[in-house]
């Protein structure tokens, strides 16, 4: 079964490498979507794909890499879109 989750992670999780292992992680597990930081200090990123490796993807960001510290990882699950192709680091979100 295919899902969609909208992650929100916070702690130190910015300048660690963690947007380019979220995505190493995501084309590993075959899970398409987008990962950013924000300007707020926060990592969010969107998962699309099977419901065991977005799974996996989520489990990635309650820890994150080497060198991050994750505070909190919240989670809002979506309806499954499958328009999202491949997963990219996007430009940090200015609010």
């Amino acid at each position: 079964m295919n899902i969609s989750a909208h992650v929100f992670v916070s702690g130190n999780v910015q300048g660690v490498f963690f947007r380019v292992e979220t995505r190493r992680e995501a084309l590993k597990r075959n899970v398409a979507g987008w990962v950013r930081n924000t300007s707020d200090g926060r990592v969010e990123a969107i998962f699309e794909g099977d419901e065991r490796n977005v799974a996996c993807l989520i489990d990635f960001c309650r820890h994150g890499p080497s060198g991050a510290y994750v505070a909190e990882a919240n989670v809002s699950w979506g309806k499954y879109t499958g328009t999202l192709k491949g997963f990219e680091i996007r430009r940090t979100n200015i609010l």
